[in-house]
């Protein structure tokens, strides 16, 4: 495992430590696009009077960007409707950026908080799984995990899971 081979069991995880472990930031990518939690990005104000694919968008319209679009794009994602960490590694198993990759969307509007939210996300996780195995009897398909639209957000699944400490070897 990727935590035990460069982080190992004596010490907690640091930010550092992310660059030496691709897959696990390339999980943790695939985990944002994938469930995209917010397809939709806050509504923006076009500017000034704009034309976009054909179509005359007037100054003052008020527009809401869909980063679904972007996630879903095949153009961008080998397999935008499944479930794969390889979407963010190179063939030789570096991590690999992409820029389709708007989870805290993108531009002057890109979150303020992306990069601490970011570091939260991988200490989390890699915390967790440096100590606990994680179980579940709940029997999933690739339909059962796909993002379900709840309003305007895509909510969680239900499922029962385990946190099984791992044993020191």
């Amino acid at each position: 495992m990727e935590i035990d081979q460069v982080i190992g069991r004596d010490r907690v995880p640091c930010f550092d430590d992310r660059e030496q472990m691709p897959y696990t930031q390339a999980v943790i990518h695939e985990i944002q696009r994938f469930c995209d939690i917010s397809p939709m990005n806050v509504p923006h104000m076009v500017t000034k009077d704009v034309s976009f694919r054909g179509f005359h968008i007037p100054k003052g319209t008020e527009i809401y960007p869909l980063l679904c679009t972007v996630h879903r794009d095949p153009k961008q994602f080998a397999s935008p409707w499944k479930f794969n960490p390889n979407h963010f590694l190179e063939e030789n198993g570096k991590f690999k950026r992409n820029d389709a990759m708007m989870a805290f969307s993108a531009g002057k509007r890109i979150c303020p908080g992306e990069n601490v939210a970011r570091m939260e996300l991988f200490i989390f996780l890699t915390t967790i799984l440096q100590s606990f195995t994680l179980v579940s009897q709940t029997k999933l398909t690739e339909d059962d995990i796909a993002p379900k639209m709840q309003g305007f957000l895509n909510g969680p699944i239900d499922f029962e899971l385990s946190f099984v400490p791992r044993s020191i070897s």
